[in-house]
């Protein structure tokens, strides 16, 4: 029996996406979305968490990510956890937990028409000009540590 990854997260970016370039020239872009959740304790006082994911877009994605997305958006994200290890400079192993995004939504505020009008158009190119995203899954040797 086969099991399922899937991952979908509703927060604010905690800083502009950094893009990298990996070989054969995929574009990656990474930055940290903060999900809040606000619940009221055993003493009846409301008490706010954030938990932080880190997340990962490839190719086209990454593309969108780097020309709309900045500090503080909040978007829709889908895709799925993947936990990978790597040396550090010191040669010692650590290990990353990650989303890896497949799908991604802008969430804008009502009333900001005008922000969304060319998120919208480059939306609309996209579909009718679709970009291959293929999953990080079928690169070789791009797994880069940052």
């Amino acid at each position: 029996m086969s099991g399922i990854n899937k991952v979908i997260l509703v927060g604010n970016l905690g800083k502009d996406p950094e893009m990298r370039y990996v070989e054969g020239g995929a574009a990656v872009a990474k930055f940290p979305l903060a999900t809040s959740e606000t619940y009221k304790n055993k003493e009846g006082l409301r008490v706010d968490t954030t938990e932080w994911h880190n997340i990962v877009m490839w190719r086209g994605l990454a593309e969108i990510a780097e020309k709309f997305l900045k500090k503080g958006s909040l978007i829709y994200v889908e895709g799925k956890i993947r936990t990978r290890a790597y040396d550090d400079k010191d040669g010692n192993k650590r290990y990353a937990t990650e989303i890896i995004a497949d799908n991604m939504t802008m969430l804008g505020r009502r009333g900001d028409e005008s922000s969304q009008a060319p998120i919208q158009e480059f939306q609309k190119q996209a579909q009718d000009n679709p970009v291959n995203v293929q999953s990080p899954t079928e690169q070789t040797g791009d797994d880069l540590p940052f």
